[in-house]
């Protein structure tokens, strides 16, 4: 049975429900108990000044049958209370009066008019020791009012001290509370059905409520429940944009953008770079065939087709080593080794790698690294970044062109550009530039040092953004491309703290 109920409170409805009837039962009891105690308090109230109005009454009654009467001394006032006993009669109330001993003069019982019905609780009081008690404990001084207890019958007592005819005496006047008692009685069986069939409708209605409420979530659920590797295009419905359910499923459908963008940067990367590896491997395997299947073949033959195993080898190994590279960084687990170094200096010894490539093919690599650039990084990656631009800009320049590389201080840091005289880039490709295995220039062959992976601007930003720097392509056109790195300064004086 305890299971049963915590699963039942498992579910975010059930807990709603019993929240808001808890808090509902609080409230309610709250407000009948309250309501109960100024009512009962405002009946005994109302009965305190019946009491004391009835008393006035009667001892009025008693003075004037006293100046009426003919007879002297106790009986005269005997007769006297009698005769206001009998017109003050009710069968609620009693009346009894002391004398100075506190002895029981006389009480109105058997003085009642027949055919009428005395509440029992007070007949039985006045044969009960506790008239006297009680007359005892107010004295002849004042007025005093107390609830007194009978058997398991709860009556009020006012006791008022008079005189007559130069004696003392103690008015007492029972008052039944039994009708009192069942009004309040009725009063707490009436709050009593009230809570329970007001927590019965409202936890109806609050889980129907609850229910309502959530039916968008429980959809939005079932349709994420839905939502897969081969689905990501699907989006959660978004019902009313501007509740918390709908900022929601714009939450989660902004998620779903980013997975499917994710996903489909995943499957581009993997099926690029499947061709791109199949490619060399189609050569290897294709050299290793014919290699084996001519024995007669002549020691230049084999050592061409060695040497193209071995270019293609080496294209195999570094399209190896930028995927595993590019794969380390967005997973996190490349780790930077800085230090302090002169960017400038990194500069000049890429260009000076650069010139054989450059000069195969006629082009002029001209170097600006004359001011001082102090960065605070990895220095491998630093040089693999500037050697990927150049390569890039060597790459895509034809015979006789031109390559500027310049290396400048600036107030934020330092800034290396990257200029070229090749035919540029179109303007509808610009935004993919730094996207992994795209090239500008489909038609360029896969093979051979001109037919890169793509995957040379992808590393060179990445290395940038490593740095806390940037890359960006600041100019394409017919003229040529413009690319510039920048990069976050250091200062000397910090370096003793790195």
């Amino acid at each position: 049975m305890f299971r049963t109920a915590r699963n039942m409170l498992d579910s975010v409805r059930a807990r709603l429900t019993v929240w808001y009837s808890g808090v509902l039962a609080v409230v309610l009891v709250l407000v009948t108990a309250t309501t109960y105690l100024i009512v009962r308090k405002a009946s005994m109230q109302r009965t305190d000044s019946d009491l004391e109005v009835l008393a006035d009454s009667f001892l009025v009654t008693v003075h004037a049958e006293l100046e009426d009467a003919s007879e002297t001394g106790a009986a005269a006032i005997l007769s006297a209370v009698r005769q206001s006993m009998i017109e003050h009669h009710s069968n609620s109330d009693a009346f009894v009066v002391l004398g100075p001993g506190d002895e029981i003069v006389t009480t109105s019982d058997g003085l009642i008019p027949a055919g009428t019905n005395p509440d029992t609780s007070v007949a039985r009081a006045m044969d009960t020791s506790a008239i006297q008690n009680f007359g005892k404990r107010s004295g002849h001084k004042e007025a005093k009012l107390e609830t007194i207890r009978v058997e398991r019958t709860r009556l009020r007592a006012y006791s008022r001290p008079f005189s007559a005819r130069g004696q003392d005496y103690v008015l007492i006047i029972l008052h039944s509370l039994q009708s009192q008692n069942e009004m309040l009685e009725t009063i707490r069986l009436t709050f009593a059905w009230m809570i329970l069939l007001g927590l019965l409708l409202a936890g109806t209605g609050g889980y129907f409520l609850a229910r309502k409420s959530l039916e968008p979530v429980v959809a939005m659920g079932a349709h994420a429940r839905r939502i897969g590797a081969t689905n990501l295009h699907e989006r959660l419905p978004v019902l009313n944009a501007n509740d918390e359910l709908g900022q929601l499923a714009m939450i989660f459908n902004d998620l779903l953008d980013r997975l499917d963008q994710s996903f489909e940067r995943q499957r581009r990367f993997i099926a690029d770079a499947s061709h791109e590896l199949r490619t060399p491997l189609a050569i290897l395997r294709g050299e290793a065939e014919v290699a084996m299947s001519q024995p007669g073949r002549t020691a230049e033959d084999y050592l061409e087709s060695l040497g193209i195993l071995q270019e293609e080898t080496a294209r195999l190994t570094k399209i190896v080593e930028d995927l595993f590279t590019l794969t380390r960084a967005d997973s996190g687990q490349y780790s930077l080794s800085p230090q302090d170094v002169y960017l400038e200096e990194v500069v000049a010894d890429c260009a000076h790698s650069a010139r054989t490539l450059a000069r195969e093919k006629n082009i002029e690599l001209r170097v600006e690294a004359s001011s001082e650039c102090l960065v605070r990084g990895d220095q491998i990656l630093l040089r693999r970044m500037i050697l990927n631009l150049l390569d890039n800009a060597i790459k895509y320049t034809a015979e006789g062109g031109r390559v500027e590389i310049a290396c400048r201080a600036t107030k934020m840091g330092c800034e290396v550009d990257v200029t070229d005289t090749g035919q540029g880039i179109p303007s509808e490709l610009q935004a993919r530039i730094f996207e992994r295995f795209f090239r500008a220039d489909p038609a360029r062959s896969r093979s051979g040092r001109e037919g890169g992976a793509g995957l040379g601007l992808s590393i060179a930003l990445w290395i940038a953004q490593a740095h806390h720097g940037r890359l960006e392509l600041v100019r394409s056109d017919a003229g040529g491309s413009h690319f510039a790195a920048y990069l976050p300064g250091h200062t000397a004086a910090s370096t003793g703290a790195d």
